[in-house]
């Protein structure tokens, strides 16, 4: 993690950055504490949690208690481990049977697999998964090229067309490993993501590309282009909080300077749509994924504090504890009123939390 605090000694005194204060990290730790609580209370005999959606909510719970702070051996972490590796396959993917999300359990997976891997156990399991989720781009493999609007992009898996959540997925499974912001993967992937950006750029020069120009992201340009926050009168497809910082931290990943229009775009308007009481574009629905990606693109800006539109500083860390604080449930856990995307379910949502305060430390 970046170092967050520059400290500057003048006149015998130390000024710092601003970041958390010990009261905010203290209450941080506590609604850690209860979410890990919770999580002991929820699992399965066989170790997974809410195994009828497949092994991406066991992974995530997973890899949620590992980055609280959980050791690999706690009795809830091993068998939830355990419940994943059962779902490894030849090809290196990690996914349910018969299963139509492929790229995003196998990146999933990978998450867990990496915060489990201090000593390396899961080296090999990584590598394959890398290769695997590689093949599941599109790209030249499905006959593509750079023309093809989906080229560069990851879809669920299979034949399911791309979109920029798993394309954000994939590549933070592959940086999350060590991969080059150059490899050819997420250069392509880059392309992908940079076409979904409504903001007209020599890379970008699509249909949509200049109708809104607003620098914010939508879920996809792919198969004639939708955005889940619908569409304007003159079919421009709106942008959206949780894709706009799922597009920012795609490009952060693959190595795009921060002076890059596109990186300035974006920013700006994150600036202008700057709010933790809903997902902007979308109100409720999707709100904690919106809080897990927000936390884990502040954290790649590494940026303490974010001026909105208005010049208003925000401590993002804070503010997101405080947030989080009001919503968790007496039983630790915390869920979504708008239960789409399967956010009326607890051990999904508890882990999306997890994971933020874990980026917002």
């Amino acid at each position: 993690m970046r170092s967050l605090a520059i400290a500057v000694v003048v006149a015998c005194s130390v000024v710092a950055l601003p970041r958390q204060s010990s009261a905010q990290e203290a209450d941080a730790a506590k609604l850690v504490e209860r979410g890990v609580a919770y999580y002991k209370t929820a699992q399965a005999e066989d170790g997974s949690f809410t195994a009828e959606a497949g092994p991406g909510v066991t992974a995530i719970a997973v890899a949620a208690l590992l980055k609280s702070g959980q050791p690999v051996d706690d009795p809830v972490v091993a068998k939830g481990l355990a419940y994943v590796t059962k779902n490894l396959h030849e090809d290196g993917g990690v996914y349910g049977e018969g299963s139509t999300h492929k790229n995003y359990e196998t990146c999933i997976a990978m998450v867990a697999f990496e915060a489990a891997n201090a000593d390396g156990r899961y080296d090999d399991v990584l590598k394959k998964a890398a290769a695997f989720i590689k093949k599941e781009q599109w790209d030249d493999g499905e006959k593509l090229t750079e023309k093809d609007l989906a080229f560069g992009g990851a879809g669920y898996g299979g034949s399911s067309r791309p979109d920029l959540s798993n394309t954000a997925f994939l590549i933070d499974a592959l940086q999350m490993v060590g991969t080059s912001p150059e490899d050819p993967a997420i250069q392509r992937a880059l392309l992908f993501v940079s076409r979904c950006q409504n903001l007209e750029t020599e890379h970008n020069t699509t249909e949509f590309a200049s109708k809104i120009g607003d620098g914010g992201f939508y879920y996809t340009i792919a198969a004639g282009g939708s955005s889940q926050a619908g569409a304007t009168e003159d079919g421009a497809l709106r942008s959206y909080g949780s894709m706009t910082y799922a597009g920012l931290k795609s490009m952060i990943y693959a190595g795009v300077d921060k002076d890059d229009q596109r990186v300035k775009a974006a920013k700006d308007w994150i600036a202008k749509h700057y709010t933790l009481a809903e997902n902007p574009g979308m109100a409720a629905a999707g709100l904690y994924y919106y809080y897990h990606t927000f936390a884990k693109t502040m954290k790649a800006l590494g940026d303490d504090t974010l001026k909105d539109d208005a010049g208003k500083e925000h401590n993002w860390r804070e503010e997101l504890v405080a947030t989080l604080a009001k919503s968790q449930q007496a039983n630790g856990s915390w869920t979504n009123t708008n239960e789409r995307w399967l956010e009326g379910e607890p051990n999904l949502v508890t882990g999306y939390v997890l994971l933020a305060l874990s980026y917002a430390k």
